[in-house]
């Protein structure tokens, strides 16, 4: 009896614990639990940890706004962002992590769990950054494309399903720009590296209405977000209208870009992919400069 009565309490423990972290989990995608801040504080939260990189050429300059996975900005950042400086144009590397202090490994897996930060919320990230971006004055606000890789694939997408006339991402009081069509104007395309599509995404539920190119590059058997999500996403969406091109990469993993990676990752870096993948975005981006 004494043993069956530990087992018991032990059981109403780990059920309460799981109930803890699904309540959590809502909360999160939801944006619920998110904190309210205008676009001014979120853009004083943020831009002292942009990374801008401008070419050597005349302004002003297309330019590139980059959104890393949930563990922050690595290596495979710096590859994209090197990428479009040779092409000409300015990139801009968001770190969403650093600001909320998630940037040490315990924290950082809050994310990747779903825990803390949703893409629905990190989509307020990207309307701020495009707003901060679009102010300086060596800018050409007329060519902008955005890039995420998986977290910030999420947060990117979710960022395209909120500007169809509805309200600003949660966490933000309002649009930058005053509006959401203000706050997309000039964007030219958006590339997604292997991002989550799954159920508590947006973009699962309610796509986009935004008609830009997106370059969608997935890594077949993807066990991380998983490639069936987005490639169910990207077909419905090439359906409606909307100019998506869809490219899988066979014998890759998830994060195939990234060379940086934390002890006990299952990541594998893949430079000839890695190489195919950015000549796939150069092309894009020439496209999205008119060239």
């Amino acid at each position: 009896m004494r043993r069956r009565s530990k087992i018991a309490v032990v059981l109403t423990i780990l059920t309460g614990l799981g109930l803890l972290v699904g309540l959590n989990t809502l909360g999160q995608v939801t944006g619920f639990l998110a904190r309210r801040q205008s676009p001014a504080e979120r853009s004083a939260l943020l831009a002292p940890h942009y990374r801008l990189l401008t070419p050597d050429t005349p302004p002003p300059y297309p330019a590139l706004v980059l959104f890393s996975g949930c563990d922050g900005p690595r290596d495979n950042m710096e590859r994209w962002a090197t990428m479009a400086w040779r092409q000409g144009w300015a990139s801009l590397i968001v770190d969403s992590h650093t600001p909320r202090g998630l940037d040490t490994l315990d924290l950082w897996r809050l994310v990747c769990a779903g825990q803390t930060l949703s893409g629905e919320v990190r989509a307020g990230d990207v309307a701020v950054a495009l707003a901060d971006l679009r102010a300086l004055p060596q800018i050409d606000s007329s060519r902008i494309v955005l890039l995420g890789a998986s977290h910030g694939g999420w947060a990117v997408l979710d960022y395209l399903s909120f500007v169809a006339g509805r309200p600003p991402p949660p966490g933000l009081t309002a649009w930058p720009d005053g509006s959401a069509e203000g706050n997309a104007a000039g964007l030219k395309g958006a590339i997604l590296l292997y991002p989550y599509c799954g159920a508590a995404s947006r973009v699962a539920r309610d796509g986009w209405d935004l008609d830009i190119p997106v370059l969608m590059i997935l890594a077949e058997g993807d066990l991380v977000t998983g490639d069936a999500p987005c490639r169910d996403v990207a077909e419905r969406m090439a359906a409606q209208g909307r100019p998506v091109s869809l490219v899988t990469f066979d014998g890759v993993t998830h994060g195939f870009d990234q060379q940086d990676r934390s002890a006990l990752s299952t990541l594998v870096y893949d430079p000839a992919a890695t190489l195919r993948a950015l000549a796939l975005g150069r092309t894009f981006l020439d496209a999205a400069a008119g060239r």
